[in-house]
């Protein structure tokens, strides 16, 4: 069983949500982000999305943006993160989602790239700027390398591609909370669970929500009406404000973030996975 399917089990079981960090691959540098996963994991986080830095993001906010830039800095490649992944995989078992462009995936041909990636012990690949109708091609190849392929639902989206969108993933649907850019904010749209509740009545695959959660209040709203929650600019922003701490302070505080948001991701009696 691909370890995206066992963590959503798990989930199901325990009546909660799948909570999902999103981590930049490379920032502050590799070794760090290893660190981060390794701590994300034992402080309850059951999915991890790791973002492939890349230097003309498409949905992508100011601090995602931001981290990308920094990463780029230092020189981050596409293998040097698979290396790291496969290091990784001698000491955590978690499962891990990359978060790519299609235009590296493109410049890497898509095969190398699944097939890399899952050498590396990476479980599936979300890519943005691939619409499900356009990549079921692309959707195919991941899925011979043993690789679950996440495709975007948004608000924007018409119900009559809402069941495309959700034959062509494996693993989860990635519902998009806002239209526009990631970033964490204030509020959460109201009609949310009712975009939700449609996006349900066409799939019985779970649903994940991501853009803008940032709170553990927020966490815990969306725990209710959706499978897993994903939790990006949040935690990456915690990432850049301790980047003049010393390693181990900074893994121990954003696990620390983690698990606070962690916490809330348990469903209300009654309330139960669909």
């Amino acid at each position: 069983m691909n370890r995206i399917d066992a963590a959503f089990r798990r989930a199901r079981a325990a009546k909660a949500a799948a909570f999902m960090p999103f981590l930049t691959a490379g920032d502050p540098d590799l070794e760090t982000t290893a660190a981060i996963i390794e701590e994300v994991c034992r402080r309850g986080a059951d999915i991890v999305e790791l973002g492939i830095p890349f230097s003309d993001p498409i949905a992508d906010g100011p601090t995602i943006q931001e981290s990308f830039s920094r990463a780029l800095g230092h020189g981050i490649k596409v293998k040097a993160v698979f290396e790291m992944v496969r290091g990784l995989r001698q000491r955590c078992d978690i499962p891990l989602l990359t978060m790519v462009s299609f235009s590296i995936v493109s410049r890497l041909g898509p095969e190398k790239y699944f097939a890399d990636a899952s050498a590396a012990g990476v479980d599936g690949v979300i890519i943005p700027d691939l619409p499900a109708d356009e990549g079921r091609s692309i959707a195919r190849l991941a899925e011979s390398n043993r690789l679950h392929p996440v495709f975007l639902v948004a608000p924007t989206t018409p119900p009559e591609r809402m069941g495309d969108i959700a034959r062509a993933s494996r693993g989860f649907i990635y519902y998009v909370s806002v239209a526009g850019t990631t970033g964490a904010r204030a509020e959460l749209p109201p009609d949310l669970a009712e975009h939700i509740a449609k996006l349900k009545a066409v799939t019985d695959k779970p649903v994940a929500v991501g853009f803008g959660v940032s709170r553990p209040e927020q966490v815990r709203m969306i725990a209710q009406i959706a499978d897993g929650v994903i939790v990006g600019s949040a935690i990456v922003r915690k990432i850049a404000e301790l980047s003049a701490s010393p390693q181990a302070e900074m893994v121990k505080r954003v696990g620390d973030f983690v698990a606070e948001l962690s916490a809330a991701k348990t469903k209300a009696t009654g309330a139960g996975l669909t």
